[in-house]
């Protein structure tokens, strides 16, 4: 295939792949109908942010959907509505987005990191029952890159010590477990529609759950404390402002008509990738579960196999492919590592300023994090299967011509 691109050779690709977030006049008119309406806020009948929470719900099979200001506020919803309290411990991966563990501090509980699976790169059920402890009441679940997380084994573990369980539905929009979408298998589920989401209003959430008392918590807590069966006025608990705004769900409603379309073909692209990953000895998708029926692929992930390219560690190779016109990128560092979990970002917080995580260490998410993940986002995933192919060309490239990443 020639001279590597970042040793002065050919790109493999130079056109852009897909960009995000899609729209179309769709949007444009909906918006334009939210103005001409002069019902500017959410929370009145038949307003377009309780249509979306009634159409997300169904997409998502659940019973129960309250819509919210972002993802971030809907874990925190769901965990202070489940009964999470201060000076608890909630175990959460060290592999995620910081919302994850930081929504556990702003309820005035603990974070504690468990190991994930190197199969899934999703939370390790054997070292989540390691890590609980008398004081633990809750477990995060997140479906990383839109991949379920093992939901057999955390329901079971959940159910045994009697935790909460919240699925961090953030980057899963449609995955679904044993043909059950995620987002109501747990206690409660929490989406995301920030502006890289499969679906987005640029930022927007949603609280998604089975349990009418903690659908019913969730909606006080969003809505200044007011009780779905009591006066505008009437506030019966200590809540806040998180509410969704009807440009947002105006946006959303026209964004769903479409998800199941851009879900299929993300799904479709993704299989085809990785038969042609599967060809290469220098990568690996990561493995296969049955019991994924669905996966949402918010992330494309795969593996960089240093072990049989021993030269070239994982930020040249991601140099090399970048500048071949592949879009790549490292993902994550280990959670625990953020300076935001040091003792002097934690130093005001009641219960957390004792835990010391410098000291933790979770050596599957290391080696994954240093050595291994390689990220394609999901827009990468709505091009066409020859695009998909320059992604495999582009390796292939540099396996061959691998010595020109050392000078």
């Amino acid at each position: 295939m020639g001279v590597l691109a970042i040793a002065g050779g050919r790109p493999i690709r130079t056109a852009p792949y897909p960009s995000w977030p899609m729209f179309t006049d769709e949007e444009w008119q909906a918006l334009r109908q939210v103005v001409e309406s002069g019902q500017w806020w959410g929370r009145t009948p038949g307003s377009r942010v309780e249509a979306f929470e009634e159409a997300f719900a169904r997409y998502q099979q659940a019973p129960f959907c309250v819509a919210c200001t972002n993802g971030t506020i809907g874990i925190y919803l769901a965990l202070k509505g489940a009964g999470v309290k201060p000076g608890e411990e909630v175990i959460v991966p060290p592999y995620t987005f910081i919302a994850t563990a930081t929504a556990v501090l702003d309820v005035g509980a603990v974070p504690v990191f468990a190991d994930i699976e190197e199969s899934s790169l999703n939370l390790d059920p054997q070292d989540v029952a390691n890590k609980i402890t008398p004081r633990t009441t809750g477990i995060v679940a997140v479906h990383i890159g839109g991949r379920p997380a093992d939901m057999d084994a955390l329901k079971a573990l959940a159910e045994r010590h009697h935790l909460i369980l919240i699925e961090d539905c953030a980057q899963a929009h449609g995955a679904s477990w044993k043909n059950r979408r995620v987002g109501a298998l747990g206690t409660a589920g929490s989406f995301s529609f920030q502006a890289s989401k499969n679906i987005t209003a640029g930022e927007g959430g949603a609280v998604t759950t089975a349990d009418r008392q903690i659908y019913e918590s969730v909606w006080s807590l969003h809505n200044c404390g007011r009780s779905l069966h009591g006066a505008r006025y009437d506030h019966f608990r200590v809540g806040g402002n998180h509410r969704m705004t009807e440009w947002q769900a105006a946006i959303l409603l026209v964004q769903l008509q479409r998800a199941d379309q851009w879900h299929q073909k993300r799904q479709r692209n993704a299989a085809y990738l990785n038969s042609l990953l599967r060809e290469l000895e220098i990568v690996e998708p990561v493995r296969d579960d049955p019991r994924i029926t669905e996966n949402a692929y918010h992330l494309y992930i795969f593996r960089y196999r240093q072990d049989r390219l021993p030269a070239v560690s994982r930020q040249r190779f991601l140099e090399g492919l970048r500048a071949e016109g592949i879009p790549v990128s490292p993902g994550y560092k280990p959670l625990y590592r953020e300076p935001a979990f040091s003792k002097a970002s934690l130093d005001d917080h009641p219960f957390a300023r004792y835990y010391d995580y410098s000291r933790v260490v979770c050596p599957v998410t290391e080696k994954v994090c240093r050595d291994e993940a390689v990220w394609l986002t999901q827009n990468v995933l709505l091009a066409e299967p020859s695009d998909l192919e320059d992604v495999a060309r582009a390796i292939a490239k540099i396996r061959d011509n691998y010595r020109e990443l050392l000078n």
